[in-house]
């Protein structure tokens, strides 16, 4: 122990200037709220976002895009990661539950095969969708799709 490491006991300062009460604190007089104008009176709120009457940032930064509000969002997963899990794992049926297993999709995700990569063996792969040109590369090494 030295003076560069000594440190107050713990809870003996106080963690914020007590405000109005009095010109000797240091916060007095108009306790922090200046002078005349709404801010300086009682029961006076802003606006969420209001910046004293400059743009608010909201307002100026720019609107792109549209979401639909119904829009179905799917996790993409290709077919040469399909085939890495059945070459390592030796399965012939991959279904969501090995995708969840993976760490490839979480339980409320539906998931989409798409076609990058190949196939090299005869899978049976089960998915909520697949694209057209996974569906016929995996059906083309004698494999079958199942929509769930």
């Amino acid at each position: 122990m030295n003076l560069s490491n000594l440190k107050p006991a713990a809870g003996s300062i106080k963690s914020s200037k007590r405000i109005g009460r009095g010109t000797g604190s240091g916060r007095g007089g108009t306790s922090t709220r200046g002078h005349k104008g709404a801010g300086s009176r009682s029961g006076h709120k802003t606006k969420i976002g209001f910046e004293g009457g400059q743009m608010p940032l909201q307002r100026r930064v720019p609107k792109v895009g549209f979401k639909p509000i119904n829009r179905v969002e799917y996790v993409s997963v290709n077919l040469d990661v399909i085939q890495a899990l059945a070459e390592k794992f030796s399965l012939t049926t991959i279904g969501f539950a090995d995708f969840q297993a993976h760490g490839l999709a979480s339980k409320n995700d539906l998931v989409k095969v798409l076609a990058r990569g190949e196939v090299k063996s005869k899978i049976e792969v089960k998915a909520h969708a697949f694209s057209a040109t996974a569906q016929k590369a995996i059906e083309a090494v004698g494999g079958s799709i199942e929509k769930l």
